[in-house]
């Protein structure tokens, strides 16, 4: 037995057997071949072979989430069977005589590299859907797509170097028992998904690839991981997880009690999810509603822009589902570690404070305007509101609302039903925060992020694990800038909760009661701890 000492992420006792995802690294070497004719049919086998599984995929595709979305999948089939593309990569092979996977890579810069020269946008887009095909079929004559896509087939603790959000939102989570990495800030956006997904978490182990298959013990309580678990060790946690499900048992008795202090003080407790599988979870616990979910995760998981359509049967989903409960859709908030590569944003010295949140809505008005049609329509289906992140000046939310009343129009013109759509503000900037007066005045209600005015009000970079020491969450600083918020807010008669990761810091519940604080949206595990504290408090 090995035992190893990592930060615990997420609380919980995992036991299972190790899966470890190694870096997708592609082999782009360039080697000499002696047999070329059979180099050029290793390559036509894989281009053959990439085309039919598209096929499969696109049958699919067409089935589950319709053509719109589906035709992504016809441009890859063509790029595949590009004349231009298969005639280079065979003839680098036979003048160069070098493998398959080396004339693919070449090629494919070639390609792309003239086509950039162009300067034009569409060109620069298909640029990057050649570069994922090429990928593709590198992977198929590497013998490693099959290996990638059939590697978590059954309940596994994954472990890995680093995980992105991207990368962690794609997995199927009901064969997620826990995750291990490297690296890895506790305040990244994969921390935040695992506690969502209520998978216990470890980072700073000194993993090693030699451990895949191996059986594990993790305690996401402690940090701690069991690598071949001896006998005892294993009796031991089997005892921890049966006190944990004692505990469990005692907090479900809170799911019936109201969100009210003992002197009849009422601080409403919403469930933040990134996924619509998560809404299972919030109902479990009994949630008021939705306090934030997530949407830029669906960008995260789509290949190419999710269209209204895609968009719309998600949101409407979850709206039918919480029953009237009321649902807050943050716009998508990507950037920083959660980038999809379709949205061709240059590399960023500095991402965190760069062209992300509302800044990119505004700057691709096509995408904002899908995005708010779409959740405009499924407020039809129930009580939903809609919250606009890294928001910094009045005159941006000017510049939402004009957005928001051309999408009504054109709705109305169209003959498509809508309700009555709350818009929210995220506060997560010290410059919001300063001006909340300001944006409280033109928002139905404020919602602090106290993920980002942590970082930049402390400018302490949240994905850097180096300094993780210094993200100090109770800093007086922080605690100001919140009841500055709050009293804005309710000057002038606006609602205003906390959604960032703060908000399940049961150590600050009662200072958030003496403040005001209206709702507190956490992560569904922290639901029914929050509650008790609340039933009990005397404020």
């Amino acid at each position: 037995m090995e035992i190893f000492q990592g930060i615990p992420v997420f609380g919980g006792i995992a036991e299972g057997d190790i899966l470890f995802l190694a870096k997708d690294k592609r082999n782009v070497a360039c080697v000499r071949v002696s047999n070329i004719d059979k180099e050029v049919e290793r390559y036509e086998a894989a281009c053959l072979a990439i085309t039919r599984r598209l096929e499969e995929l696109y049958r699919k595709a067409l089935s589950e989430i319709g053509e719109s979305k589906a035709k992504i999948l016809d441009i890859y089939k063509l790029i595949v069977m590009d004349s231009e593309l298969n005639e280079s990569v065979k003839t680098m092979i036979r003048e160069k005589r070098v493998n398959a996977e080396y004339a693919v890579s070449c090629a494919t810069d070639e390609l792309c590299q003239h086509l950039l020269s162009f300067g034009d946008d569409y060109l620069r887009v298909r640029t990057a859907d050649i570069r994922d095909i090429a990928g593709k079929i590198i992977d198929e004559l590497n013998g490693t797509a099959r290996e990638r896509s059939a590697a978590l087939t059954e309940p596994m603790v994954i472990m890995a170097d680093e995980l992105k959000p991207s990368e962690t939102i794609q997995m199927d989570k009901s064969r997620i028992i826990a995750i291990v990495t490297r690296k890895g800030s506790t305040l990244s956006h994969t921390a935040i998904l695992a506690k969502t997904m209520n998978i216990p978490a470890v980072f700073g182990v000194n993993i090693r690839k030699g451990w895949n298959g191996r059986h594990v013990i993790v305690d996401g309580y402690t940090g701690l991981v069991y690598v071949d678990p001896d006998d005892k060790t294993v009796r031991l946690y089997h005892e921890k997880r049966s006190e944990a499900e004692d505990i469990r048992r005692h907090y479900s008795l809170l799911k019936t009690k109201d969100d009210v202090t003992k002197s009849g003080r009422q601080v409403h407790i919403y469930a933040n999810i990134s996924d619509p599988d998560d809404v299972d979870a919030v109902l479990e616990n009994n949630a008021a509603g939705i306090g934030l979910f997530r949407s830029e995760f669906l960008f995260l998981k789509s290949q190419n822009y999710p269209g209204e359509e895609e968009q719309f049967a998600v949101y409407k989903s979850v709206v039918e589902r919480m029953n009237n409960r009321e649902v807050v859709i943050r716009t998508c908030d990507v950037g920083g570690d959660k980038l999809p590569g379709y949205l061709h944003v240059p590399e960023e010295t500095n991402p965190a404070m760069g062209y992300r949140g509302i800044r990119l809505s505004l700057d691709r008005p096509e995408m904002f305007m899908t995005q708010l049609r779409a959740i405009y329509r499924a407020s039809a289906y129930g009580t939903l509101s809609v919250l606009y992140p890294l928001v910094i000046s009045v005159e941006e939310v000017l510049q939402i609302k004009k957005i928001v009343d051309d999408v009504k129009a054109e709705l109305t013109r169209e003959k498509q039903p809508f309700g009555l759509v709350k818009q929210g503000v995220m506060i997560e900037t010290p410059a919001a925060a300063v001006i909340s007066d300001l944006i409280a005045q033109e928002a139905d209600f404020l919602s602090i992020g106290t993920n980002d005015l942590t970082q930049y009000t402390l400018a302490v970079d949240r994905q850097n694990e180096r300094i993780d020491k210094y993200y100090d969450v109770d800093h007086p600083a922080i605690l100001r800038l919140i009841k500055m918020i709050v009293d804005n807010g309710h000057r002038y008669g606006k609602k205003v909760g906390i959604c960032g990761e703060l908000a399940a810091d049961l150590s600050l519940t009662e200072e958030f009661i003496r403040m005001g604080v209206d709702a507190l949206s956490v992560s569904a595990p922290y639901i029914l701890p929050l509650r008790e504290l609340i039933v009990n408090s005397n404020l």
